[in-house]
Formats: C-alpha cells, sequence, structure tokens
C-alpha cells in the first residue's frame, strides 16, 4: 500500500484551513486538522507571513509528503481573488522552502473527490466528508474541514496517476 501523508490546504486572506490527512484514500484518517486566522485589520504583508509561518510549521512538525492546495479560480470579486492568490503564494513559497512537493486542484476536482458532484454545496462536501470518515474524522470548523477534502483530493487522484503508470497498490 501507498501510505501518504499530505498537509491540505484551503487558502484565503483571513482564514486557511490546513488539515494533514494520511492514506491511502480508501484507508484515510485526519491525523490534525486547524484554521489558521490572520490578524483583522493587519496590513497585506503581515497576514501573508502569517500564513506563510503557519504552513511552515505545519510542515516542519507533520512532514508530509505532499502539501495539496485548492487552486483560485477567479469569480466576481477580482480583488478579493487577488487577496487569495497571494495567500495561496506564502503556502507555495512555504512547500518550497521547505522541499515539499505541491500539488495544486480545482474547486470542481474537490468536489467531485468528496461528493462524485463537481458543483456541490458546501453542506454535499460536509456530508461527502462524514460518509468518507466519519464524523469523528470531520473538523467542525469549515476551513479546516475543506482543508481535509482538499487532501483527500489528492489521495485519490495520486493513486489514479499510479494506476496509470501501472503501479501496483
Amino acid at each position: 500500500m501507498f501510505d501518504e501523508v499530505v498537509l491540505g490546504v484551503d487558502p484565503g486572506t483571513a482564514a486557511v484551513g490546513v488539515a494533514v490527512v494520511r492514506g491511502p484514500a480508501a484507508r484515510a484518517r485526519v491525523a490534525w486538522a486547524a484554521t489558521l486566522r490572520t490578524p483583522p485589520g493587519a496590513p497585506p504583508a503581515e497576514r501573508l507571513r502569517a500564513i506563510y509561518r503557519g504552513v511552515r510549521g505545519a510542515i516542519a512538525e507533520h512532514r508530509p509528503d505532499v502539501v495539496a492546495v485548492e487552486r483560485l479560480l477567479f469569480g466576481r470579486n477580482a480583488e478579493s481573488g487577488i487577496e487569495v492568490a497571494r495567500a495561496a503564494g506564502a503556502v507555495l513559497v512555504a512547500a518550497a522552502e521547505a522541499g515539499v512537493a505541491v500539488e495544486e486542484y480545482a474547486p470542481a476536482q474537490v468536489k467531485v473527490a468528496v461528493t462524485g458532484v463537481g458543483n456541490a454545496s458546501k453542506d454535499a462536501v460536509r456530508r461527502g466528508l462524514v460518509r468518507l470518515l466519519g464524523v469523528e474524522g470531520v473538523p467542525a470548523e469549515r476551513d479546516a474541514a475543506d482543508a481535509v477534502a482538499v487532501a483527500l483530493c489528492h489521495l485519490q487522484l495520486a493513486g489514479v496517476r499510479r494506476a496509470a503508470r501501472g503501479v501496483a497498490p
């Protein structure tokens, strides 16, 4: 079996969901999950530094094999999209500095991995997580739960990639 330790990240500027999920996907379990909060009203550079430090600390403590990040899709509000992209950049720098590989996943990929539906609601994603992990495996905080979903997405797609290469589980 391919056991993998994945640090899932749901980037944001005020709150960043982070979760460590150990796999393989069929037996995934949440080892740790949290929501990193940045100081409200702090200058953008201070918020990014807080994100960077929080992710760097999680990497140092949990030593993941990979960091899985939900990729930003721009909506109607370009300004908030730019802020979230900056937060994702802080995550990528923390991973690169630690020498940990990064995989990025679109929100629809994450939703399909957890629910089977690419346009699933937040509630459907939560129900999917409970189905896959049990109630005790799903963090209460929304951002942390979203990070778990990102990590599970990585575990599932990593298994598919291995199978496509002909690598036995």
